[in-house]
Parts: structure tokens; C-alpha cells; sequence
């Protein structure tokens, strides 16, 4: 798919979010032109991005997409770079090097954009979740249970905590997604835990469990406009590549999990409800290539999500995968029209 295309395609979405009361309902072949399934197809993708460079820093690596209040897209980079990306071109236009209370490189993994413009960032090292303002200077630092820190001060493996960030409608309520499983859980399943704000900070809250699918990890976890959770789960296979599947998740039976020291998935403890939307490996491949083995060459490590507009119960999606850097992998930006099922009654 040409650039352009895409360009115009994410532009209409950024035009839609930025104005969602004059969004009409999307046309019922919107979703199956490009089918990836029932309720999902693609409408685009871009490469522009790939193993290129703004003003003396590298653009990739990109882990976490979030759509500023003006239109424009913030993109965080895991070595601690925060891009802005002009809504039309897609190019940076500003970038914003970030650090812990040391001066310290971030993995940085999760991103929200709060309502006055402050960034909350994950990283997984400890994991930690921090309040920036906009030039990068630290103004929180938000609580983390004990036992959601990597060993040996707590029970997460290392690189598999804090993946995705995400707040609630009404801004009210923050979750952060662990990629992997504790330590003493029942391996599949992963914790999620929220935050409520408390003036201009964020206390701990309410803790959910999540089962994700053998082999894979969350890779972010998004808010829609019903409360719901588009929750991305991603592998790798050496020799076959990337497995990518969006689902749709549903805390409002769940049970909150922040006493109960271990997950098996019985003793009475609901899980997060989930329902798949689409399998990408099923998505056409729009004449995308592939720089290692992959079941869809339109595949790479896709790590960041954003809903870019809403209207109707359907989402305009815009995805990225993080290349780590690396020659055989790719910088690729996706854009995804998505309809949601039905919430079930409470």
C-alpha cells in the first residue's frame, strides 16, 4: 500500500478523533475491503519510518503510540525517545529524551498522553510507571506492588512486566498490562493493575487477571471509549516469525486480584472476559515485504496501538512494530478499521 494512501487514511482518522461528533457510522465494506476477519481490516501500512534518523537521533524501537490533544502522534521509542510525528507526513517533528530520577536510560514500553498534556511512561526494568512533563522532566512517580517487581525484589521475570498503558474513559482510572506471568502464577496467566487518580497523583488500585494465549505475551493494552480493552498479544518463532492477535477484553465481571498472592485460574477468581477480533497472520498482505521469515510479510514485532477515532461502536486503529534496531526487522505503521461486538449485559 503507497504511503500516500495510508497518509490519507490516517489523516481522516486523526480528522475523525479530533471531531467524533460529526463522524457518521463507517460504511458496512469499510471493515471487509481489507478484511483480517469479520470485524477487522486494514486499510494501509507505511515502512516511511524505517532505519531513519531525526535530528541526530534514531527513529525505531517504537514500543507505544498515544494521539495528542492537537492531532499529532506521540511515539515512544524503549531507549527512552519520545517523538512527536506530524498527523499528515508521519515524520517526526520533535523529540524528547527521557530518563529516570538518575539520568538513567528507560526501557520505556507504555505511553498515555494525560488531559493536560503531562506523558505517563512504563518501563520494564523495574518496572515503574512516571509522570513526565512535556520538555521530559520527571513530576511523579506512581506506587508498584511489591510483588509485580522483577526478582529478586519482587515475583516478574525481567523484560516480561509493564508492556502496555492505557486510561479509562473519563480519566479517572489507569491500567498498566504486564507482558509475562509472576512468579507462583499459573504460567498463561498475567496481571493488570490500575490506578485511580487522586488530584494531580495516582494511587494504587484495583487488580485484574488475564489469560493470554500459549506462546505469547501482551504486548499493549488500550482503552475504548464502552471501558472496554483492545489487548495485543505477540510472539516470536524463530525460523517462522511473528504471531500478532488483537482481542478484546472485559473487566466488569472480573474479580479484583491485588490480595490474592496466587493466580490459577480457579479458587472462584475471575478472569478478565476476552473475545478475539482478529488473527493479523489472516490480514492480505497489501504487497508488504518481509526481511526474515514470517507467515504474513505484512508481520513484524508489532509492540504499540492507538485508537485514533471512534464513532458507532467502530475504531480507526493505527499500530506500530518496533524494529529493535535491527537489519532484519522493520519500523512499520499500520492502520486498522475495527467494529466492535455488542458489550454483553452487566
Amino acid at each position: 500500500m503507497r504511503l500516500r494512501i495510508l497518509l490519507a487514511t490516517v489523516t481522516a482518522m486523526l480528522a475523525a478523533a479530533a471531531l467524533p461528533a460529526a463522524a457518521g457510522p463507517l460504511a458496512p465494506t469499510d471493515a471487509s475491503a481489507h478484511a483480517c476477519s469479520s470485524t477487522v481490516g486494514i486499510e494501509g501500512f507505511s515502512d516511511a519510518l524505517d532505519k531513519t534518523a531525526y535530528d541526530g537521533t534514531f527513529v525505531g524501537n517504537l514500543s507505544a503510540l498515544s494521539v495528542l490533544r492537537d492531532g499529532q502522534i506521540a511515539a515512544l521509542s524503549d531507549r527512552s525517545s519520545l517523538f512527536t510525528l506530524d498527523r499528515n507526513s508521519l515524520k517526526p517533528t520533535s523529540v524528547v529524551n527521557l530518563a529516570d530520577e538518575n539520568g538513567a536510560a528507560l526501557d520505556s514500553e507504555g505511553l498515555v498522553v494525560d488531559r493536560d498534556g503531562t506523558r505517563l511512561v512504563t518501563s520494564e526494568t523495574e518496572p515503574s510507571v512516571r509522570r513526565y512533563s512535556r520538555d521530559g522532566k520527571i513530576l511523579d512517580r506512581l506506587p508498584v506492588p511489591d510483588w509485580l517487581r522483577v526478582a529478586p525484589a519482587g515475583r516478574a521475570t525481567s523484560n516480561q512486566t509493564f508492556e502496555g498503558l492505557t486510561l479509562l474513559p473519563g480519566g479517572h482510572t489507569l491500567l498498566a498490562g504486564m507482558e509475562g506471568s509472576l512468579s507462583g502464577d499459573t504460567s498463561g496467566i498475567v496481571r493488570f493493575q490500575t490506578w485511580t487518580r487522586q488530584g494531580e497523583h495516582f494511587a494504587l488500585g484495583a487488580q485484574y487477571g488475564y489469560l493470554k494465549d500459549p506462546g505469547l505475551g501482551v504486548s499493549e493494552t488500550t482503552a475504548t471509549p464502552d471501558g472496554r480493552l483492545l489487548v495485543l498479544e505477540r510472539g516470536f518463532t524463530a525460523g517462522y516469525g511473528n504471531t500478532i492477535r488483537l482481542y478484546l477484553a472485559d473487566l466488569r465481571h472480573a474479580t479484583d486480584t491485588s490480595g490474592i498472592d496466587t493466580l490459577t485460574g480457579g479458587d472462584g477468581v475471575r478472569l478478565a472476559h476476552k473475545t478475539l477480533l482478529a488473527d493479523l497472520v489472516n490480514c492480505p498482505s497489501l504487497g508488504a515485504q518481509a526481511k526474515q521469515p514470517q507467515p504474513n510479510p505484512l508481520l513484524d514485532n508489532i509492540e504499540g496501538m492507538t485508537i485514533t477515532g471512534a464513532a458507532h461502536g467502530r475504531l480507526n486503529i493505527l499500530l506500530v512494530s518496533d524494529d529493535n534496531q535491527n537489519a532484519t526487522q522493520v519500523t512499520r505503521l499500520y492502520a486498522l478499521r475495527v467494529r466492535l461486538p455488542h458489550a454483553a449485559a452487566s
